[in-house]
Order: structure tokens, then sequence, then C-alpha cells
């Protein structure tokens, strides 16, 4: 690739032709040009904005900053947006704890400026409110200049002491702490340089997983406590950035289990340590693996695993680790179910699967027998399983878009299941429906969507709608709790997620089919969505609006480019939009099999048809845009939205707004604190419901 730097030093004031009067910052033009093969050109004319420390980059999207600031403080000020997330946001329960060892924990915040605090107790009958008692671990405590994200805990196998990660400022990076969990004492050991870590127990001290020096790969290192971080033991490595770790030590201690996967090519293979043994050192179990192989735990000597192996809608096995390519199967494969998690207990396993949209709950015993199944409705999320593997109750969390996560405790034996709390909305949870509907993609296949609104609403072509969809890297988009759908359905609107291909909500062949050359697909099944929604009388193109974070981000911004015509108004979040950059930053060279690499032409050429910022037509006026970025973004760094943003805006065909929103001090997935969270989500839905309501 050859690159030519020519310094235009031209400066556009786009504002001036915009009839919402909004004036932009103006924006430096120098052309940068790289060369592709010989004989693609492609000029960069915003390069200069990938320098995120530098005085002109951050002055300019301060000033862009200052136009979305009174754009959106007036679109909430119309559409009650703010105090409307705001009230549906107010949740109040008793006891939202899950069991963890001897304790329940919770996240809580205690004031709207700060960082959730962790907080436990011994029963769960003890402290029925969190007022006016201290955290466990409280983020003001760790810095008070700093904002601290808390990112997860484990304790210890005694029960006694609690490791937890958090970061700073949004970063991926993170640092572990240790503290007592009798008296609340923090103990003196503090890691740093961890990134993309979980902990494991074991004896006196964890595993965990780091990159101590930069340019080098993840490591995995043993920390036992009392002990300065150098003197940790390294347990495994690999002279290559492009492997990563997960890791973990059975509920009995006997085994420590690890598994790498190369981000690449998606090979994998499991090592273990047998502490049963005369000489406990690591070794492998099974090598190279094609397919997905995750150790849950043991029993009785044996591992127990979740695998695809020849069943891409999962299955768990016993295997012994003594004769490792021999299996036993537990739990088979079902072709129109999908597993999505297990849970194993002393002589139960409780599994959750994912039929059209309805989770499933279920109960198998060892043998492979089915002693329970209970269907919940659409939409609806289980998961977060905890408590005793060696007793007969577990607790689970279970939400919707609708209504928040509440924890029911569920007896294995009798399957009698008791809500243990009572949580109070400021709305009628019984007043939305839920649809479950199929819409032909572009190539005839059905894809699933799910439809919200409010009971009794009229369906006349015309109604205020949201789409959404995420459709990558095989992930399970799983429903959470959101107070902006409320404000929005009650406001009239019709909510839409598309569970199109490329994620994994129907398994791993529909994650492959959007996938690496086929990621048009997932674009294609956007769009279809949209003209299902219009052709089926839901809404029209000027009453249609589209969000999606991180991918999703992508799908969305891509399908508008290519189909303007269909979206009034779009929000892509953290979103990678400069497909020919993304893979020379941070994370993004891990991600060449989701989306493509420039190093391969005709990967390459993929990559150019699809990128949004290289598709962006000098004479369309496309839909109305809000790039919401965060300043310390280490997955997909701000500056794709930035020069998204640039190149939208500086075309005189661009009359619909366009206006970029910078979370400072936060990353990946935006704002911490309670109100900063509210406001950020608000203003999502405030351009929305602004847009959408626009006489046309």
């Amino acid at each position: 690739m050859k690159q030519i730097v020519l310094p235009l030093l031209a400066c556009l004031q786009a504002g001036q032709v915009l009839a919402q009067t909004l004036e932009y910052p103006a924006t430096r033009q120098t052309a940068v040009v790289d060369t592709f093969y010989q004989k693609n050109i492609i000029t960069d004319n915003y390069r200069w904005l990938e320098d995120l420390r530098s005085i002109e980059t951050n002055k300019w999207v301060e000033s862009q900053n200052s136009v979305s600031k009174k754009f959106l403080a007036k679109a909430s000020n119309k559409t009650n947006a703010f105090l409307g997330f705001d009230k549906y946001s107010y949740v109040r329960t008793t006891n939202n704890f899950v069991k963890d060892g001897n304790y329940y924990f919770r996240y809580y915040y205690y004031n709207t400026t700060g960082s959730s605090g962790l907080y436990y107790k011994s029963t769960m009958s003890d402290n029925p409110t969190l007022d006016n008692v201290s955290p466990l671990v409280d983020p003001k405590d760790i810095s008070a200049t700093d904002r601290i994200n808390l990112k997860g805990y484990k304790v210890s196998q005694s029960s006694d002491l609690l490791a937890y990660q958090f970061s700073r400022n949004g970063s991926d990076w993170a640092e572990i702490k240790v503290v007592e969990l009798k008296s609340g004492r923090h103990r003196p050991d503090h890691l740093r340089f961890v990134k993309f870590s979980n902990i494991a127990w074991k004896g006196n001290g964890f595993f965990y997983a780091a990159y101590p020096k930069a340019g080098e790969g993840q490591k995995v290192y043993y920390h036992e406590l009392g002990t300065e971080q150098t003197q940790d033991k390294l347990i495994f490595e690999r002279n290559s950035a492009y492997y990563m770790f997960d890791f973990s030590t059975t509920a009995d201690g006997r085994y420590f289990v690890l598994r790498e996967e190369h981000q690449v090519t998606g090979t994998e293979s499991t090592f273990i340590i047998d502490y049963s043994s005369e000489t406990p050192v690591l070794k492998p179990l099974l090598a190279n693996l094609a397919f997905t192989f995750k150790v849950q735990n043991s029993r009785n000597g044996k591992l127990l695993a979740y695998t695809t192996h020849n069943a891409p809608n999962g299955r768990l096995v016993e295997v012994d680790p003594a004769n490792p390519f021999n299996w036993r199967e537990i739990i088979p494969q079902f072709s129109k179910a999908l597993l999505t998690e297990t849970y194993l207990m002393e002589d139960r396993i409780v599994a959750t699967f994912l039929v059209k949209g309805h989770p499933l709950l279920t109960v198998f015993d060892y043998t492979g027998k089915m002693l329970y199944n209970l269907e919940l409705p659409v939409a609806t999320s289980v998961h977060n399983f905890s408590g005793a593997p060696n007793k007969d109750e577990v607790y689970y969390r279970y939400n919707a878009y609708t209504f928040p996560s509440v924890v029911y405790k569920f007896n294995t034996k009798t399957f009698e299941r008791t809500l243990t709390e009572r949580t109070t909305v400021s709305y009628d949870i019984d007043n939305f429906e839920y649809k479950e509907v199929e819409y032909p993609g572009k190539d005839g296949t059905l894809i699933p969507m799910t439809l919200i609104y409010e009971k009794g609403l009229r369906l006349e072509g015309g109604n205020p709608t949201l789409l959404k969809a995420y459709g990558g890297f095989g992930v399970i988009s799983t429903p959470h709790f959101d107070p902006g759908i409320i404000h929005f359905v009650k406001k009239g609107g019709v909510f839409a997620f598309a569970s199109i291909r490329g994620g994994g909500e129907l398994g791993q062949e529909w994650a492959r089919q959007g996938r690496g050359a086929n990621k048009q697909t997932s674009f294609d099944d956007f769009n279809a969505a949209a003209e299902y929604l219009i052709q089926a009388g839901y809404t029209n193109p000027a009453r249609l609006a589209a969000t999606g974070a991180s991918n999703g981000g992508l799908v969305v911004a891509a399908a508008a480019i290519q189909r303007p015509d269909l979206y009034k108004a779009v929000v892509p979040v953290a979103a990678p939009l400069d497909m020919l950059r993304f893979e020379k930053f941070t994370v993004g060279a891990l991600h060449v099999d989701e989306y493509g690499t420039t190093q391969d032409s005709l990967s390459f050429q993929k990559l150019r048809e699809y990128s949004p910022l290289h598709n962006i037509k000098p004479t369309v006026n496309y839909p109305a845009m809000l790039l919401m970025a965060s300043s310390n973004d280490d997955r997909v760094p701000p500056f794709h939205s930035y020069k998204f943003v640039a190149a939208l805006q500086n075309r005189p065909a661009q009359k619909n707004p366009v206006i970029l929103r910078t979370e400072q001090d936060a990353g990946h997935y935006g704002a911490t604190g309670l109100y900063s969270m509210v406001r950020e989500e608000a203003d999502l839905y405030a351009f929305v419901m602004q847009l959408l309501s626009e006489d046309q």
C-alpha cells in the first residue's frame, strides 16, 4: 500500500446550507491517499482526526459537543425524554441480591453522580434496604479523581475473600484488589496491566490474565496473596497477540482449566492441571479444535463441557481426562432449541434454551433425563445462575425490555419458583404487547423479530418506530430492561428488535451467514426488517428510526448509507465505520474473521463495498444521524465516529442534521454514573422522537 499526503487546508462551513440552521464546526480537510493493490485509490480527508491526543482534535470534538448539546437539549424538552427516562428508570427493590459462596451480592447506585458500589450480606433476610449501609467496595474510595467502574468479582472457595476488578475512565485496562468478607478490610494486593481477564481462585491466591508489556500477547499468571505482582508465577503464554485465554477452577478444586482461542482462525485448545496427581502441571487436553469446547465443571473426576462438535446448537458432554476423545453425551443437541447456559449442581443440571424468542428453563439429571421444562414468555431473559452446587436451590435473574431484573429462587427438586423480592415501578408492566414475527430476508430466509407496543395501539402505517439489531460475533442478544423503550412506546411508538444473521440467536450457522465475506447479509437483513415494518403497516420511512451499538452501530450505519430512503433518523453508537482502518487500532486486528482484512485483495473489496465511511455519496441527503461515541473507547476508537460525521457534514447535499455526541472519560459501554447514563440514553431517545415527530 502506498500513501501520499496532500495538504489541502480546506475548511468547509457546512452549517450554512442546513435548513435546520445548525452551524457545524469548521473541519479541516487534509487528503491522505492510500493505494491498495495498485489500482484502488482511497482518499481520506480526515485522517488527522485519528490523533485523539491532539489539541486540534479535542477542540473539534468540544465544538461538535456544543452543537449536539444544544440540539439534544431542545429535543429533550420537546419530547420530555430526560424526565420520562428518569421516571421509568426509577426501580425500587428490597432484595435484588444473588448468591456467591456464603454471601449475597448486588451492585447499587447510592447517589446519582457516582458509579455503582458492591454491597453484600450474609442472609436474604437481614438489611432489607441498603439505605445508610456502607458498600463493601465503594468506587469513590478507590479514586476521587477518576471515574471508577467495577467490572466483576470472584469469591474465594472458602468464602472469606473477594477479588474484584475495576477500570478507570472507561478503559478496558483493569486492576484487581482483594477484600476480606468478614471484616471488610482490604488486603494490600493490587494488580495492574489486567485486560480481558476473569479471576479463578485456588488455595491462597488466584489466576488472572494480563498484558505486562506493550506489544506482547496476553499472559496467564497465578498471584499468591501477600506477594508483589512481580513475583507472580507465569502459567501460560503465546508469542502472539492473536491468542486470548479464559480459565477456571472446578468447584471441587481438583482441576484448573485453561482454554485458548486464536482470535482470527477461531481454533481453540484446552489445557488442565489435575491437582490430585503427584505432579500437578499444565497439560494439553484437546488441541487445535475447529469447534467450541468449554469445560463447565467437574464431577467424580470427569470434566463436564459445553461443545458444538457435531452440534451447532450446543450440547453437554462428560469427558474423562485420561481418555479425552471418549465422550458421554448428557444433554443432546435439539434441532430447534439453542442451548444458552448450563448451571451444574450436585445431582441436577439447570439449563436454559432459546426457541423462537422464548427462553426455556429446564432441569436434567446426569443420565440426561429431562426432569422439568418451563417455557417463558417471548423476549424475556433468564441468566446469572448462582448458589451452592451441593444444595437444592439456585438463584437466577429474570427480566425483559419493559420490566427490570428480578431474582427468583428455584428449587431443583420441587421445581418451585419463589420471587425473592418485591419490585416497585412507576408504570403498569402488563400494558405492553409483545409480538414475535418472521420476515423474509433478501434471499428469502425467514428472520425473527420482536415487536413491542402498548396494548390497544392502532397500527395504521404511521407509528413512530425504532428498529434495533446487533448481528455480530455469534452473540445472542438477550433482552434487557430499557426505560427508554417504555417512554417511547408509551408515546405511541413501536420498538422492534431484529435477530439478523451474524448474531447467534439461531446458532452457529446463523452467525456464519453474516460473518466475514458474508457480512453484507447482516445489512441486507436489517434493511429487509425495515421494509417489512413499512409493508406490514406498522410505520413508513418518515416515521422509522434505527439504532445499534458497537457491531450494531456498524449495521445501522451501513444499512442507512445503502438504503437512505428507508429511514428518517439513525443513531450508531460506538460504531466501527472506517472499515479499511479498523484492523490497525487496538483490538481491531483480532476481528478480521468477523469483518475482513485489507491484507487480502478479495477481502479488501468486500470491506470497500460496505465500509460506511467509504460509501458516502456526495449528492445524497442521508437520514438525520446522531453519532454517539466515548473518548476512551479502547475497542472502537471514537475517531470512527469523528471521521464519519465530518464526511457527512461537509457536503452541500446534507440537509438533514448530523451531530456528534462524545461522552468524556468513558469507554466502549458509555457513561458510568447513574445521572450520566440516564442523560446519555435520554439523548438517544430525544433525538429519535424529535425527528419522528416532525411534520413532513
